[in-house]
């Protein structure tokens, strides 16, 4: 039996549930039955709120409040702001143009003759800025004032001086870039001439005249190139940024003409000559170039005996005529000092050097004169261009060579010539050292070659 006080409890919530029952019945009867979701809805509500109502007296301790969670308390921290970068100044280029001055350009960027004047005279070198050249740049910084605050001098991509503005006056500042050095090679095959093999490798013009110079006293490269020569060239590139900035140095290289090969590394010596010498230290520096000019053709040899083309008279020819388009390089022959230069009806522009006290050379036609009488030529200095001046039916170089002031043929001379220098012998084992790497290389180049030239003979040998 139950006391009379949890008795009447007990019929209360009975009525209840009963009393819940009834309404959840008639809300199900009355209520259209295409609305669902709300006859849900609704007797959720009903039920919620009488359990809430009724059945409250009777829970035994406390349901505790649910606690946010740490996702609801974590109030996330704003980011930080950052403060914009100030902008940086702007500088305007002007480029050197043919026939500008300073007050020219900087009229063109906005400022008068008085900026030019603080610039060159304030600024420590600043007269050097007046030593401009075409295809430099000039670039000019504006201050917040309007006034000038800067001029900066590009005088090539390796080399810059800024003239800045300060409190003192203006201040010079020179930058000096870094280049890298790198070294690479290239092989090539002769089917027409040097000059386009040289170029198909990817060698510049400039390299390929030095080449012919470093041979130029061993290989005759008018005559003597044939048609399946082959050389190797191990030389320097210049880099600046990653990229090809200037040809560097030849390093060594080698030449195969008619089947004999010519080696030639280059070296300084203890007192800082640089040259190139054979494998066993012999100059490749003769007393003279076998020819004066590179990649012509001869159109008239030595003869005593040749019929004038113009006047039509039989007068010995005491040179040799080597054809080649107006413009191209002529040579000295040799160190020596210039004794003549002029013009006459008969020789054209013509230039005679003075090589010591027996030979002298001579050089007629030429289109251009580049150096002075009196003045001391080196041998491969470009002292002249060919030609047509004078008695000529064509551009061409008329070259004679003179020993004892007797004429010589001069592609026969050579034989009657001083030797080649060879390096002292106290200097022959840092130059063994110094070409060690260079002399392998060659070698595995020229080995490289024979491998595909043998080859290419076996694939081209019918089958048997």
């Amino acid at each position: 039996m139950r006391p009379p006080e949890k008795q009447a409890s007990h019929r209360k919530h009975l009525i209840a549930v009963g009393v819940l029952s009834a309404l959840v019945a008639a809300t199900t009867i009355f209520t259209p039955s295409g609305d669902v979701a709300a006859n849900r809805e609704d007797r959720n509500d009903i039920e919620l709120t009488l359990e809430a109502d009724i059945l409250k007296p009777i829970v035994v301790g406390s349901v505790p409040a649910p606690q946010p969670s740490a996702e609801a308390e974590a109030t996330p921290e704003p980011e930080p702001v950052l403060a914009a970068a100030p902008a940086q100044p702007e500088w305007h280029e002007e480029t050197v143009r043919r026939g500008d001055n300073l007050s020219l350009i900087f009229k063109r960027a906005g400022f008068n003759s008085s900026d030019v004047h603080q610039v060159v005279n304030e600024a420590p070198e600043g007269k050097a800025l007046s030593r401009i050249y075409p295809g430099q740049t000039i670039a000019f910084l504006t201050a917040e004032d309007g006034g000038l605050q800067a001029v900066r001098h590009v005088i090539s991509p390796l080399e810059s001086v800024t003239y800045q503005r300060g409190a003192a006056g203006y201040e010079t500042a020179r930058e000096i870039r870094q280049t890298d050095i790198q070294e690479t090679w290239v092989s090539a095959e002769i089917t027409s001439s040097l000059f386009m093999a040289g170029q198909d490798a990817g060698l510049s013009s400039g390299l390929i005249i030095e080449l012919a110079n470093i041979f130029g006293g061993v290989i005759d490269f008018v005559q003597d190139p044939r048609k399946g020569d082959t050389f190797h060239v191990i030389y320097e590139e210049v880099l600046l940024d990653g990229e090809k900035y200037q040809d560097g140095a030849i390093l060594a290289a080698s030449f195969t003409n008619r089947g004999k090969t010519y080696n030639a590394f280059r070296f300084e010596d203890r007192d800082g000559h640089v040259a190139y010498y054979n494998e066993d230290g012999v100059s490749m520096r003769k007393a003279f170039l076998l020819a004066p000019v590179d990649f012509t053709r001869i159109s008239s040899n030595f003869n005593p005996r040749r019929l004038h083309p113009i006047y039509k008279t039989t007068r010995p020819h005491r040179g040799t005529d080597y054809a080649a388009p107006t413009g191209t390089p002529v040579y000295a022959a040799g160190d020596g000092k210039v004794i003549k230069s002029g013009f006459t009806r008969a020789n054209g522009n013509y230039l005679f050097l003075q090589h010591g006290d027996r030979y002298v050379t001579r050089y007629l036609h030429l289109h251009q004169r580049k150096v002075k009488q009196g003045q001391r030529v080196t041998q491969g200095q470009v002292i002249g261009s060919v030609g047509s001046t004078g008695a000529a039916t064509g551009p061409h170089l008329h070259y004679e060579f003179l020993i004892d002031g007797q004429h010589r043929d001069p592609r026969k001379v050579h034989r009657e010539l001083p030797k080649a220098k060879t390096l002292a012998a106290a200097e022959l084992p840092a130059f063994r050292s110094a070409i060690a790497d260079s002399s392998q290389q060659l070698a595995g180049l020229q080995e490289d070659r024979r491998l595909a030239m043998r080859s290419n003979d076996r694939s081209a040998s019918p089958a048997p």
